[in-house]
């Protein structure tokens, strides 16, 4: 896929070599400060892209808070006509686009955008771990496995998809695959006594209570929320994430 800011920078860099090179500069003396403006150049572009498509997530964003899901999800994929301009920004569109879908209990819809988020990134890591909760519906457990741990490579600090990862794993009899990622949870992030709660309940051989997790837990659909909090269970809540660059 071209990217169109890539090749303008190379454009204006090669402009800039050739106007040294006519005034009679060395090669090596030509292509330095050509180099700092292909630098220079990129970034400009890269933060004008950047702001357009942060404009349009916030007015998704918008009608997304009014409850206008449908349409907050298509002025979200209407930015990905600038997905040619600039790096990752398609990456990163199709893992809220794949969130937003999923938050609606559109599992179709959602699939061909979780599948392709991004690989860092918050965004990028709750995609993958509502992808894997797709594919532990799927009873595809080796496919689980790999995309769970996808997700924490993408963002190791993220407590949902270590907690989902364990139970999904607890639930399919795995369960001292689901200690040893409960375990690698709780070095991850040795302040969070919601995991090492987890850890010790499948250390004595007890259910887990995935209720300390909060709504998000429930937003992934594995259980059913408690009545006082099935009502702030809206998609509306879902932010759209994107990394500033």
């Amino acid at each position: 896929q071209r990217m169109i800011n890539l090749l303008i920078s190379l454009g204006i860099s090669a402009a800039v070599t050739g106007i040294f090179l006519a005034l009679g500069f060395a090669v090596w003396a030509s292509l330095l400060p050509a180099f700092f403006v292909f630098l220079i150049a990129n970034f400009l572009l890269a933060r004008r892209i950047g702001r357009k498509v942060q404009a349009i997530a916030a007015e998704a964003q918008k009608e997304l808070a009014a409850q206008h899901f449908d349409k907050g999800i298509k002025t979200l994929e209407s930015a990905f006509r600038y997905s040619r301009w600039q790096f990752f920004i398609d990456a990163e569109l199709h893992a809220n686009v794949g969130v937003l879908y999923f938050s609606l209990k559109k599992p179709k819809e959602a699939r061909p955008h979780l599948e392709k988020a991004g690989p860092r990134g918050a965004a990028a890591a709750r995609a993958k771990t509502m992808l894997a909760v797709l594919q532990f519906q799927d009873k595809d457990m080796a496919g689980m496995k790999a995309t769970f741990e996808k997700a924490l490579v993408a963002n190791k600090k993220d407590v949902l998809a270590w907690a989902a990862y364990g139970w999904c794993l607890d639930k399919q009899d795995l369960h001292d695959e689901a200690i040893a990622v409960f375990v690698r949870a709780s070095e991850a992030n040795p302040t969070d006594e919601r995991l090492k709660n987890s850890l010790t309940a499948l250390r004595n051989k007890k259910k887990l209570k995935m209720r300390p997790y909060g709504l998000e837990w429930y937003q992934l659909f594995l259980e059913h929320p408690p009545m006082d909090l099935a009502m702030g269970q809206q998609s509306g809540g879902r932010r759209v994430v994107f990394q500033r660059r």
